[in-house]
């Protein structure tokens, strides 16, 4: 691991704004450009963790903004170890963490961190998420992860009632986040912490090394130290992540042992097992469905999307452990379902 590290913005800044990239060079920069733009009121340093990009990302980063702190690594080491080792070197009495493919706008940081000064009981925050064309982006929060809410995914369910919050719970049904509200997970592309919280906790689980990871630690925040995470729709950034329907076979084998670590964690054994079974429905739900598409009606689409789940199905020996490694060779972190 190469470190570069340049003086911070401020001596004693209040904020820690830590960015995780991985080959998204030119977002990346348009989200540190944004921070610089709309953070007008809150002291803060940045730093940047370059996970071993090989699009040119660190010297693109070193070039424009000399004045960050800027972590590049020989080996992606995902997510959640990318940001446990980027607030060794913070030294803000809070911690933001955002994802590089964001944009804020309107005082956005400003507005997260006066929400958190009224709010300092729910001890995680976070705000509301837009897509590029500023249509809602859903995934700034989740509920917490139930058999039932898994089921209504595996099986469709969720497709059929996507605003009704007994067959879409995670999502909170049709909740547009256009209003203060306690939830279970606030998501890593924009979640707000104390660093005396984070420290406590331990910080993220490194078995979760892509997705889960914001599940995991809001449920520790929630038993541990009473914390009620809460988001504010004052506080509104661009995401991006999400907009592309393609299904990737590595994403989704990703986001399944994420779920699993989850379960085999916090949940019994028979709860385990039941949620491991789930997932096996999922996958032959959705390979037996392309199939079938793709078999009545000759589509091209349907054929890739059922070698996709073919794929995932073939793998399935190394997803229903879980992160039962603690490694994998996951590359852009985008929240989902």
């Amino acid at each position: 691991m190469n470190l570069i590290t340049v003086f911070p913005m401020h001596d004693h800044p209040i904020l820690s704004i830590i960015v995780v990239s991985y080959n998204t060079r030119d977002v990346t920069l348009d989200c540190l450009r944004s921070v610089f733009t709309e953070t007008r009121e809150t002291e803060f340093e940045l730093i940047v963790v370059d996970n071993a990009s090989s699009d040119g990302s660190a010297e693109a980063i070193r070039a424009e903004f000399p004045q960050i702190r800027l972590m590049t690594l020989q080996d992606n080491l995902g997510f959640a170890a990318a940001n446990n080792l980027a607030v060794k070197e913070a030294s803000g009495n809070y911690l933001l963490l955002l994802n590089p493919d964001t944009l804020l706008q309107n005082s956005s940081i400003d507005r997260l961190m006066a929400f958190a000064r009224q709010q300092p009981q729910a001890r995680i925050w976070g705000g509301r998420t837009l897509f590029g064309d500023g249509s809602l982006n859903p995934t700034s929060c989740w509920r917490e992860m139930s058999l039932w809410s898994q089921f209504c995914w595996a099986t469709g369910l969720l497709r059929m009632a996507p605003n009704s919050p007994i067959f879409n719970p995670a999502a909170y049904g049709g909740w547009k986040r256009d209003s203060v509200r306690q939830v279970d997970i606030i998501t890593g592309c924009f979640l707000l912490i104390a660093r005396q919280d984070w420290e406590t906790l331990g910080g993220f689980d490194k078995a979760f090394f892509m997705y889960g990871e914001e599940a995991d630690l809001c449920r520790r925040a929630r038993r541990d130290l009473g914390a009620r995470p809460m988001i504010t729709p004052q506080a509104e950034i661009i995401h991006y992540g999400g907009l592309s329907d393609t299904v990737r076979a590595a994403k989704m084998e990703r986001l399944i042992r994420a779920k699993i670590t989850f379960a085999e964690k916090h949940w019994s054994p028979l709860r385990s097992w039941l949620c491991r079974q789930i997932f096996r429905l999922l996958v032959l739900v959705r390979l037996t469905a392309y199939s079938l598409q793709a078999w009545l009606k000759q589509s091209d689409s349907a054929r890739s999307n059922a070698d996709t789940w073919l794929q995932i199905w073939q793998t399935r020996k190394t997803w229903l452990q879980g992160y039962s490694d603690g490694h994998d060779d996951g590359s852009t972190k985008t929240p989902s379902p």
